[in-house]
């Protein structure tokens, strides 16, 4: 059976000659579809069925639950703004359905632009589309505002692909993380549709101090309202009212830099932040999902350990510091705290192990995860103008990884020479 289906996508095969692009397009589904054929089973050279598709794909798996928890967390966070449905499970159908109607528009954006670009540049050099954006595009839509407009975030997408990526050769090239620069260019080029209190709850909008405003429902809503009607549950109605006097829709972090922890703790729950019920982007506040994400690829050696633990260590290092320091309130949060709020864990499990922008050799990649640590601790409590610091920390090292990878490799050549004289010398 697995002959005679590898046999008839064989036959269909368009001519690479005649129709390039369509051969592009066909080469992408089939080698996802099926697993390399080209392999040993002893040898000096070995090959085996997991390529570049399939590795990548394990990291998409180990995002499913993030997705899963963000999608219905967008809507809970809106009724929660709203003072309907407050209870997490209540008004379940409506949240789960709201987070889904926020995210399947960024996803598709997400993939149409960067899937176009990658089939554009693979079609032009006469070659198989790359698996590279697999990753990028399953994380970029978690990275983001549930809000966020899909034209400043096309522009973003088609910013990171083309200049992150294909300008230094394509997938394996890169020195940037492009899911952390399609996100970059939000920050710096529409900041305001990515920072503040109101862009981290859907349909939501400041009309004044501590009061905001609800959007109307969009068409989408309207057709689920008439299936619900039909089995009698809940629905969402017209929307547009005005929400509760008093809320805020702003983050731990937001709240930790401007008055201290004592203010985190008057507005959520140590509970809220560790699982993840509080607004933030859209997969990163959820740290007991994220950790299994980060347990799968570590069995299936697909991220490295070392990146993970060395960045911990390095940011709890420095908050300890910072608190020992104790000169802001920010300052003063306990260090342990300091991973109840922020992306933290989503950056170490996700965006600091990306095997192309980390460093590669093994004592690299600890002073690789280290850095990024102490980097962006010091930039999340230190920095007045944006309370996080992973984005830019990751970035910053992912410039210097191959130069902590050639130092690495300088130090252990030399001591290789110094035994090599040693012994010769004996």
């Amino acid at each position: 059976m697995k002959k005679a289906l590898l046999n008839f996508f064989k036959r269909i095969e368009p001519n690479k000659e005649k129709r390039p692009f369509m051969h592009t397009l066909f080469d992408g589904f089939f080698t996802f579809a099926f697993t390399p054929n080209h392999t040993t089973k002893d040898g000096v050279h070995i090959r085996d069925g997991m390529d570049l598709k399939r590795t990548m794909v394990h990291v998409v798996i180990a995002l499913q639950l993030c997705y899963i928890f963000g999608t219905y967390n967008i809507g809970h966070q809106h009724f929660v703004a709203i003072g309907e449905y407050t209870g997490l499970m209540e008004g379940f159908h409506l949240k789960l359905v709201h987070g889904l109607i926020k995210v399947l528009p960024i996803f598709i954006v997400t993939h149409v632009v960067g899937l176009g670009i990658e089939f554009y540049y693979a079609y032009k050099k006469g070659h198989g589309i790359e698996e590279g954006f697999l990753v990028s595009g399953a994380l970029i839509p978690l990275i983001m505002p549930p809000d966020i407009p899909l034209w400043i975030l096309a522009i973003s997408v088609a910013f990171a692909v083309w200049i992150g990526k294909e300008a230094f050769g394509g997938t394996g090239m890169n020195i940037l993380n492009v899911a952390l620069l399609a996100r970059v260019f939000v920050f710096f080029a529409y900041p305001t549709t990515i920072s503040g209190d109101e862009v981290w709850i859907s349909e939501i909008e400041k009309i004044g101090v501590g009061e905001y405003a609800s959007a109307n429902y969009s068409w989408a809503h309207g057709l689920f309202d008439k299936l619900f009607g039909w089995f009698g549950w809940a629905q969402y109605g017209s929307g547009g009212q005005a929400v509760i006097d008093g809320y805020t829709g702003a983050t731990p972090l937001a709240l930790a830099a401007k008055e201290g922890w004592g203010a985190v703790t008057e507005t959520y729950t140590t509970n809220q932040m560790l699982w993840g019920t509080i607004p933030g982007s859209i997969g990163e506040t959820s740290k007991p999902f994220i950790l299994v994400g980060a347990a799968f690829l570590i069995a299936t050696g697909i991220a490295s350990w070392r990146i993970m633990l060395s960045m911990l260590l390095g940011a709890i290092g420095t908050a300890w510091l910072l608190n020992m320091w104790g000169a802001t309130p920010f300052m003063d949060v306990p260090w342990i705290y300091q991973f109840y709020m922020g992306s933290f864990f989503f950056a170490m499990a996700f965006m600091a192990t990306d095997p192309v922008t980390a460093a590669s050799t093994n004592r690299g990649k600890w002073i690789y995860g280290a850095l990024i640590g102490a980097v962006g601790m010091i930039v999340r409590v230190l920095n007045p103008a944006y309370p996080e610091g992973w984005m830019l920390a990751i970035l910053f090292m992912n410039v210097f990884a191959p130069l902590i990878d050639h130092y690495v490799l300088e130090g252990n050549i030399k001591r290789r020479m110094k035994r090599a004289k040693a012994k010769a010398a004996a």
